[in-house]
């Protein structure tokens, strides 16, 4: 049997609201006669599109890929409306979302071989952990980006894939940083810029300022990679930070790195959800990333 687009159409319009009842007020329906819409094209494709929890309608992992779909096919009949010549083929949507904290320049990296591709869409969200895992949860995120897993125990739903693992180093302007001082002497001489307390890279890094019986200045906590990034360009003090952070910066040398690094390490994750209907484009994603690093 055919799939009926007066159904889709109206079951579009109530994943975009998350309201049954204001939906049917802005179609002029009654709700029931809007929920048997629903519940025939549920039907029509054999699974559940939304879950209730309270007063909304929260879209199921096959709702999210009903929308899509839907979300497509709505706006290639725009399109052809719009203009004969140029009907536009469907693009696949690929929702990530990262870290807030996280270095835009490895957030770049990792996508960069699908961001050229014309058939995909993709959708780049920031957020803390909580709320970008509840997306995953909610099937409004495809991937997350990290930069420490999850937890995880027989009842989570997380896959956690190791991408990269960078070592950390202590940078600065050329005016401030003399490459050939030991750790210990710059730590006791210069300010310092660094994660937030709880950032992993700033557990090791008092750790390791402990060891070396050193109380470095902290001239700035700061939960950010870009303004860390901008604070060490600023001359504020010396940055605890991974080069890909700072990638143009040393290629430019406006700023230096220190020669004895603090054996710090930083790991980059992709975090998915164990799903039954998987975003292809995800595997893509992975694949070429395992690619690239088998390759170097």
């Amino acid at each position: 049997m055919p799939l009926n687009y007066h159904h889709l159409r109206y079951f579009w319009a109530v994943a975009h609201d998350g309201n049954l009842t204001r939906t049917a007020e802005r179609l002029n329906l009654s709700q029931s006669a809007l929920s048997v819409q629903i519940k025939q094209l549920e039907e029509r494709l054999g699974h559940d599109l939304f879950e209730r929890r309270g007063r909304q309608l929260v879209l199921t992992e096959a709702g999210r890929i009903a929308l899509d779909h839907a979300d497509a096919i709505f706006a290639t009949g725009q399109e052809l409306v719009a203009t004969l010549q140029e009907t536009g083929g469907g693009r696949q949507a690929l929702r990530v979302g990262a870290l807030a904290t996280l270095s835009r320049n490895f957030q770049i990296g990792f996508l960069r071989p699908i961001l050229s591709r014309m058939d995909i869409e993709v959708i780049l969200r920031s957020g803390s952990p909580s709320e970008l895992l509840d997306g995953l949860e909610t099937h409004n995120l495809d991937l997350v980006l990290m930069n420490r897993p999850p937890p995880q125990d027989s009842l989570t739903p997380f896959v956690t894939h190791h991408l990269a693992e960078q070592a950390v180093s202590i940078v600065g302007t050329p005016g401030r940083l003399d490459p050939d001082l030991s750790l210990r002497d710059l730590l006791a001489t210069q300010p310092v810029i660094l994660p937030t307390t709880d950032n992993t890279v700033r557990t090791a890094f008092d750790a390791l300022a402990s060891r070396l019986s050193v109380r470095p200045q902290v001239a700035a906590e700061i939960d950010d990679m870009a303004m860390m990034r901008l604070m060490a360009r600023e001359d504020i003090g010396l940055a605890l930070v991974a080069p890909i952070v700072v990638t143009d910066e040393l290629a430019s040398g406006r700023l230096v790195e220190a020669k004895e690094h603090p054996r710090i390490r930083e790991n980059f994750y992709a975090v998915t959800l164990r799903r039954r209907f998987p975003n292809v484009v995800v595997q893509d994603l992975l694949e070429a990333h395992a690619q690239k690093n088998i390759l170097t």
